[in-house]
């Protein structure tokens, strides 16, 4: 009995530092939705920059936390910024890589190469931008896949942000017979990209033969358009202008294989 109460302060603690665990994570997290939300109800709130602040208030607040639970074990908080001074420089190489990763996504704040909703390649990853927070950015590709990128991979590769901009160009290229008319061809693109009205004016739909191939001759299509449409653009207008070549008896050349037999 007297070895087990030796051990029951001890267990008492351990108890009382998990309840304060448990607690103080759902209070950060409270802490972060709420501010999250009121963030993002002012009207020059970048949802970027609100999704980062709460998220570093929640760290803070489980930094309190964890300083709360060391105080129940009996770690004074000045004994723990002395054990942390005297340790820095361990603590600074064992935690460099995450270190690096919050400064970097302090500079990803800061200088806003992407934000939340824009469609962006990152590292050679390409998907929506999902949430970015004190460590890592979160992608989602168009089949719903989740990509976790740490900042600091982000921050030290090319970005190519595709929503940067209002407006975005969609090139195409139509491959004619050799027998066809070229002005033909052209003059059917450009219907058809003025035509639609998702095709912007300025710059003008422009079309032209860009290279003589082994079976075709190439018509390269440049159209502009906001930059929401594009996809649906693309994928709409490759269709129209297919259509129109079969209605006005403008064929589309395709791989044709010979097959040679010798006799005997």
């Amino acid at each position: 009995m007297e070895y087990l109460g030796q051990y029951a302060p001890l267990a008492l603690n351990a108890l009382k530092a998990l309840v304060v665990l448990i607690i103080g994570w759902m209070i950060a997290g409270r802490i972060s939705a709420v501010l999250n939300r009121r963030l993002n109800a002012l009207p020059q709130m970048d949802p970027t920059l609100a999704n980062f602040l709460s998220s570093m208030a929640k760290w803070l607040v489980l930094l309190i936390v964890g300083i709360a639970v060391l105080n129940i074990f009996g770690v004074e908080a000045t004994s723990l910024v002395a054990i942390l001074g005297a340790g820095t420089l361990a603590v600074g190489l064992a935690l460099q890589g995450t270190l690096s990763h919050l400064a970097a996504g302090f500079m990803l704040v800061l200088f806003r190469p992407y934000k939340l909703g824009q469609y962006v390649e990152i590292a050679g990853t390409s998907g929506t931008v999902k949430d970015l927070n004190l460590f890592v950015t979160e992608l989602v590709t168009p089949d719903n896949v989740q990509i976790i990128i740490p900042n600091g991979e982000a921050w030290g590769s090319v970005i190519t942000n595709y929503s940067a901009h209002d407006t975005r160009r969609v090139d195409l290229v139509f491959g004619i017979d050799y027998g066809d008319s070229a002005d033909a061809a052209i003059k059917i693109i450009l219907d058809m990209a003025k035509g639609d009205e998702r095709v912007l004016d300025d710059p003008a739909p422009w079309a032209h033969v860009t290279n003589l191939g082994d079976s075709s001759v190439d018509i390269t299509t440049r159209i502009w358009c906001k930059a929401d449409d594009y996809w649906a653009l693309k994928f709409d207008m490759t269709k129209a202008v297919k259509e129109a070549f079969d209605d006005k008896g403008i064929s589309i050349p395709y791989p044709h294989s010979v097959e040679i037999q010798k006799a005997g």
